[in-house]
C-alpha cells in the first residue's frame, strides 16, 4: 500500500471514531511512563491507542493492571488528529455510571454535595444525585485555589468534613473521573468589586502583607491585594524590599494600573509619597 493509501486510510479510521465511544482494542506495550499502547480493532497497522498510568492507579494492582497481548475494551476520552492519537480509559469502560453522570455536565452549572475529605491539595465532595467514585472519597474535587477569593492559611479556614456546599462546575477531569468544582466561583469577586471603584491616580491605605525579591504585595482591600514594584518602592534606588518596608507596615500608595481580567494592581508608593509633599 502506498504512502499516500496508508495516510487516507489512516484519516478514515480517525474519522469513525468519536469521545464517549468504547473500542476493543489488544494491548500492544506495557511502561511505567507512558502507560499502555493499544492497537485498535480495524487498524491493525500500529497501535494508535493510549492509556494513561494515572488510569491504571484506579486498580487494586495496578502494575499488573494489562499486560502485552491481552485484549480490553476501553473509552475514547480524547482524540489527537494531528498526532493520530487515541487517549483511552479503561476506568471509564469499568465505570459507565461515573461517565454517564459526569458527561453531561456543562462549565457553569451549579453542583451541590457534602465534604467528604480535607487534603492538603484539594477538598472532595460527595456530589448530590452523583454515584459513588470507586477510588476517591468524593465525585467532586475543589482544588485549594478555587475554595475562596481572599488569603487562607488552611482549607479547614473554608470547609469542614460534613459541610455541605454549592459550587460551580468548571470541567470534566477525565483522567481522574472527577468533577472539577470551584466554591469562590458562587461568590462575588473582591477584586472586580474593588476595580469597579478604583481608578488609576488613586491614593490608598494599605498594610504589607508579603516581601518577595522584586517588590511587597500590599492589602488595600478585603480580599485584594496589589503589587509595589521594587522600582516604585521608595524615590532612591533600593537593593531590596526589605530595606525600606516590613510585612505588617501600613503604606501610602498610588494605583497605577488596574488589570481586570488578570487580576492584578499595580500600586507605587514612590509616587504616593511624592504627590504627599
Amino acid at each position: 500500500m502506498s504512502s499516500a493509501s496508508q495516510d487516507r486510510t489512516f484519516q478514515e479510521f480517525l474519522a469513525t471514531l468519536h469521545v464517549g465511544d468504547l473500542c476493543r482494542g489488544t494491548v500492544a506495550e506495557v511502561t511505567r511512563s507512558r502507560g499502555v499502547a493499544v492497537t485498535l480493532d480495524g487498524y491493525p497497522a500500529q497501535p494508535l491507542g493510549t492509556v494513561g498510568p494515572l488510569d491504571l492507579t484506579w486498580r487494586q494492582y495496578p502494575a499488573t493492571a494489562v499486560r502485552a497481548g491481552q485484549r480490553i475494551t476501553a473509552a475514547i476520552i480524547a482524540i489527537d488528529l494531528d498526532q493520530g492519537q487515541v487517549q483511552l480509559s479503561l476506568a471509564a469502560a469499568e465505570h459507565p455510571e461515573l461517565w454517564a453522570f459526569l458527561k453531561p455536565l456543562r462549565s457553569g452549572e451549579i453542583l451541590s454535595g457534602t465534604v467528604t475529605a480535607i487534603e492538603r491539595f484539594g477538598v472532595f465532595v460527595d456530589l448530590d444525585d452523583g454515584p459513588e467514585h470507586p477510588v476517591l472519597p468524593g465525585v467532586g474535587f475543589i482544588t485549594i485555589p478555587e475554595l475562596a477569593w481572599h488569603h487562607f492559611e488552611s482549607a479547614t479556614d473554608i470547609v469542614r468534613v460534613g459541610q455541605h456546599v454549592s459550587c460551580e462546575f468548571l470541567y470534566f477531569d477525565t483522567w481522574n473521573g472527577e468533577a472539577r468544582l470551584s466554591l469562590r466561583a458562587t461568590q462575588p469577586d473582591p477584586f472586580q468589586v474593588f476595580a469597579a471603584t478604583a481608578a488609576v491616580g488613586q491614593t490608598l491605605h494599605g498594610y504589607v502583607t508579603k516581601v518577595i525579591p522584586f517588590g511587597a504585595l500590599v492589602r488595600v482591600a478585603d480580599g485584594v491585594e496589589g503589587l509595589i514594584r521594587l522600582q516604585e518602592l521608595a524615590a532612591t534606588p533600593v537593593e531590596a524590599p526589605e530595606d525600606v518596608v516590613q510585612v505588617g507596615d501600613e503604606v501610602i500608595t498610588l494605583v497605577i494600573g488596574i488589570d481586570r481580567q488578570r487580576r492584578k494592581l499595580a500600586l507605587s508608593r514612590r509616587q504616593a509619597l511624592h504627590d504627599s509633599r
